[in-house]
């Protein structure tokens, strides 16, 4: 086993910051690992830490999330916390000596927070995770094999709904990549609305919207959020002979081709939905032994990332936006504050 931070090849040492429901959910995850120890958690909420801690048997418990990376010696930190709190509080435990850091998504309020974030941790050399725990889920991943085995030809198209852009579509435009082989994204064109005040986390979002995504290899994307959303299933795998469907959760999977649909039983070697988060903490852990890539890298969230604020983007612009995207700010948020877009 690799040496933790006392360096005497004991478990690894693992923080949390934030010590809310996700805070629980990563807890869990770390509790089931012979490898880790929580060893503190941080919260301005007493109550929220205390609940945590006798949960978990944590010994260490802060108030202050500087002062525990400070002071606790950590190699593991989870950052549990809303958007706009990730890049101070990523940047200060890839300062501290954290060698990973898994951090809830999204992953910031504007793009040059994101990438910001990603730049430090690659520079110190910190394996950085953000929770695309779907990645895990036996119904996504049997999708993604049927696809593989060629059950519907070959992919052309990948369709997701879901609520709005930020908050929900980073996980679908993630698994965009996820079903496409990771195939980097060319250009984006998108509209969005926003008709009344909406927010999560702190962050405005939009009411409604389209994404329409082109990736190298011509396979295309297509992501309707909000009140553009249509119904049915929450992805659509359209192949050159038949179609696949996935709920939500990853727990419904149908498939059609020459004829009817019929459901998909068998599942693949992923983790079902309740477990997915946990899946995604052993995985970190792994990599840090492996030395190999977290299946949730931050360059991968990048890419999810980069596809919300491009939609942004060419709404601004009233035009297609190549990528990579040049810009800093979030185009959503700036219109927002200049007034060009907003309810009426």
């Amino acid at each position: 086993m690799t040496m933790g931070n006392d360096g005497n090849g004991g478990p690894l040492r693992a923080g949390i910051i934030g010590c809310g429901g996700r805070g629980h959910a990563h807890a869990e995850g770390y509790a089931e690992d012979e490898r880790v120890e929580i060893a503190a958690c941080a919260d301005p909420s007493e109550e929220a830490r205390k609940a945590l801690a006798e949960r978990f048997g944590v010994a260490g418990t802060w108030a202050d999330y500087g002062e525990m990376l400070d002071r606790e010696g950590l190699d593991l930190v989870s950052v549990c916390t809303w958007p706009h709190l990730h890049r101070p509080m990523i940047e200060a435990a890839a300062a501290a000596g954290a060698r990973g850091i898994h951090a809830e998504k999204p992953m910031a309020p504007t793009w040059g927070d994101a990438r910001a974030m990603h730049a430090a941790c690659a520079e110190r050399g910190v394996l950085l995770t953000f929770c695309h725990q779907r990645r895990f889920g036996d119904g996504f991943l049997t999708a993604r094999q049927l696809l593989r085995d060629g059950a519907v030809g070959s992919l052309r198209r990948v369709e997701g709904v879901c609520s709005n852009l930020f908050d929900w579509g980073t996980h679908w435009f993630d698994m965009m990549f996820f079903y496409n082989d990771e195939t980097p994204a060319r250009w984006v064109l998108g509209q969005i609305d926003v008709s009344e005040h909406r927010e999560i986390f702190g962050v405005r979002l939009d009411t409604s919207g389209l994404s329409w995504v082109r990736f190298q290899n011509e396979v295309e994307g297509l992501l309707a959020t909000g009140d553009a959303r249509y119904t049915g299933a929450a992805n659509r795998l359209i192949g050159e002979e038949g179609v696949i469907e996935v709920e939500g959760g990853g727990g419904g999977l149908r498939m059609q081709r020459g004829g009817g649909w019929r459901e998909v039983e068998e599942r693949s070697s992923g983790v079902p939905a309740p477990r997915h988060t946990i899946a995604s903490v052993h995985d970190l852990v792994d990599c840090l032994f492996s030395g190999d890539e977290p299946e949730l890298s931050s360059r991968k969230a990048l890419q999810a990332t980069e596809l919300i604020f491009a939609t942004y983007e060419s709404s601004r612009r009233r035009g297609r936006v190549d990528l990579p995207l040049e810009v800093e700010d979030s185009p959503l948020l700036s219109m927002l504050d200049e007034g060009v877009i907003g309810p009426r």
